[in-house]
């Protein structure tokens, strides 16, 4: 790790429009999170951890405040503008996996790094699905696929492009315990390996441990 901020949050707040008025989903949230740091947001249900990392992650802007991914403003910026610099520098991996259900593994591996005009991009593809075990399964689809196989394709999907920051919003929420700790073994290992930063939100605190960090969010707000 170094002492490189990657991602930065200052007085953050998302407040929406609501039957009995305005309601405040967050407020005032700050963090940093260092170049190969791993940071886990944990907090009861409804507690807006996946609002914040939406906001983190430039999916939504806030109402107020600001986040900065490598040292660049990313949530004054507009949407396309927002998704250009997520594209260079974050990946993010879904509880829902959020794969193409008519592209192969590889070719979902790989479709992102079309997308950038990557060269090389089956090769890289293959490389991750190798690394996530899943080098003899790289022409089957999805639905072909456990649920566990699904998550680490996303795995390599988001690894594939080498981000210097990677967002997980509960990515092991929806699989076993033996598929979760597989998955979270992945996560660690490549996050130790290639330096890339991990945001996290889970409701399990086994894997929240695996973390350098752990912040907890309570009704919007984040404890220290």
């Amino acid at each position: 790790m170094t002492n490189t901020p990657v991602l930065v949050a200052r007085q953050l707040s998302k407040t929406v429009s609501a039957p009995e008025g305005e309601l405040t989903l967050l407020q005032d949230i700050a963090l940093s999170v260092n170049a190969g740091d791993s940071l886990a947001i944990t907090g009861p249900s409804g507690s807006g951890k996946s609002t914040l990392l939406g906001l983190l992650a430039g999916l939504d802007i806030p109402s107020s405040g600001e986040v900065r991914v490598a040292g660049e403003a990313f949530s004054s910026l507009g949407e396309d503008a927002r998704a250009a610099l997520r594209g260079r520098h974050c990946s993010f991996v879904f509880q829902a996996f959020h794969l193409v259900g008519d592209l192969s593994a590889v070719e979902n591996v790989m479709l992102p790094l079309e997308i950038a005009g990557t060269g090389g991009a089956r090769e890289r593809a293959r490389h991750w699905l190798e690394r996530v075990g899943l080098g003899n399964r790289e022409r089957h689809f999805p639905a072909q696929l456990s649920g566990g196989e699904q998550q680490r394709v996303a795995l390599a999907r988001a690894f594939a492009m080498q981000p210097a920051l990677l967002f997980a919003d509960e990515p092991t929420g929806s699989l076993d315990r033996a598929n979760g700790d597989h998955v979270a073994r992945l996560l660690f290992d490549l996050n130790r390996d290639h330096g890339t930063a991990l945001v996290l939100v889970t409701h399990d605190p086994a894997l929240a441990a695996h973390c350098a960090h752990q912040r907890e969010l309570v009704e919007g707000r984040l404890g220290d």
